[in-house]
């Protein structure tokens, strides 16, 4: 899950992380309101959960109150990458002196956090890594261990950053790895963090990802999920508890677990066709979960075939059978849907489905073979 920009900085100030002194609005009145008590002199950055927001116009430096409130009320009218600007961050503009990239996040290869640093800051890092990897500097951090203070001082010595802020730059780097701690995160990152003219360490920018699997732990956190950044089948699964992600291709899958769904869609692509969504019913999934999954699909016009995936450990074919045939009698849907039914109660899910227009499958080459073939035209 992504915070916004705004988001994240209150939660750095939680931490003891310096931002710049700035506030959210709704309507170009309040911008100049907040222009008015920040000296004129402000940068309006759109809230969207998207990035290249500068690059289409969603950031703009005002020089005045006047300019700020004719910035808002250009910003506030976008739509940035198909979504909406509702609220607009209002921070005052300071003049830079130098700039660095900051981040705490996973790392899947060595399966620990790493912290990466660079002096290349307030570009897209994505870029620096390709064309200057040399200038990221990357120290793993042992999560038993936690943060330690050589490595604070060896990564403020290989981006050249002066003696003078090492010490605050250290509590910054602590901050931000008490923030991917404590708030299960996936990512915290600062870009640019900047040393001002007036010689302060300021996080001008922050990008917050939290882990969906914690959120549990964290409701005052999961209450800041935007769901301008989400479609509606995603909001509905979340309330029926599956994971649903909707993608580009027009086959429908339904599948138990997340790696099972992974592969499911492996083998769809490898057969040449593109699944229509990511959907894992997770283990144990009741009829009635089994149904609404069905109907999410469903509600997908480009999906042409549907190909669902149980292996029954926890959960149950014979429930997983029910839920299917209580959403297709209801729905009564005119595209195929291929069934591969394995594990626990198999024989009794299959039992249940006999005579219906479901196509059985005996092994998932199979069943995704058939769906490919339905899904266009075969």
């Amino acid at each position: 899950m992504k915070l916004h920009e705004y988001q994240s900085k209150i939660l750095f100030t939680m931490y003891g992380i310096p931002i710049p002194n700035g506030r959210i609005a709704n309507s170009a009145k309040e911008v100049r309101q907040i222009s008015d008590e920040l000296g004129g002199k402000v940068v309006i950055k759109a809230q969207v959960l998207v990035g290249g927001r500068g690059k289409v116009g969603g950031v703009r430096i005002a020089k005045s109150s006047d300019e700020a409130e004719e910035f808002a009320n250009q910003i506030l009218s976008m739509e940035i990458k198909g979504l909406p600007v509702r609220k607009v961050l209002v921070d005052e503009a300071v003049s830079i002196s130098q700039e660095f990239y900051l981040s705490i996040a996973n790392d899947r290869n060595t399966q620990k956090p790493v912290l990466m640093a660079s002096s290349s800051g307030g570009v897209e890092v994505e870029d620096v890594a390709l064309k200057t990897p040399e200038r990221i500097i990357k120290r793993t951090i042992d999560p038993l261990l936690g943060l330690r203070d050589y490595q604070l001082r060896d990564v403020a010595i290989n981006i050249d950053l002066d003696r003078m802020y090492w010490q605050e730059f250290g509590e910054i780097i602590n901050g931000v790895w008490k923030v991917y701690v404590e708030c299960d995160a996936t990512l915290v990152e600062i870009n640019p963090l900047v040393i001002t003219a007036d010689k302060r360490l300021l996080a001008l920018d922050a990008k917050i990802i939290l882990d969906d699997n914690a959120l549990f732990r964290h409701p005052s956190l999961a209450e800041l999920r935007d769901k301008d950044a989400e479609s509606g089948p995603e909001i509905k699964g979340r309330a029926f508890g599956v994971t649903f992600i909707k993608m580009e291709g027009n086959i429908g899958c339904l599948v138990n677990g997340a790696g099972l769904a992974m592969a499911t869609m492996d083998i769809i692509k490898t057969l040449g066709g593109d699944a229509a969504n990511f959907l894992d019913i997770g283990g144990g999934a009741t009829a009635e979960k089994v149904a609404a999954s069905l109907r999410l699909i469903l509600e997908d016009q480009n999906v042409k075939a549907i190909l669902i995936n149980v292996f029954g450990g926890i959960t149950r074919c014979d429930e997983v059978a029910k839920g299917l045939m209580t959403a297709y009698n209801e729905v009564k849907p005119e595209i195929p849907i291929i069934v591969r039914l394995v594990g626990t109660n198999d024989e009794e899910g299959l039992r249940l489905l006999r005579g219906s227009s479901l196509i059985p499958a005996e092994t998932l080459v199979e069943a995704a073979t058939i769906a490919v073939q339905k899904a266009y035209g075969g």
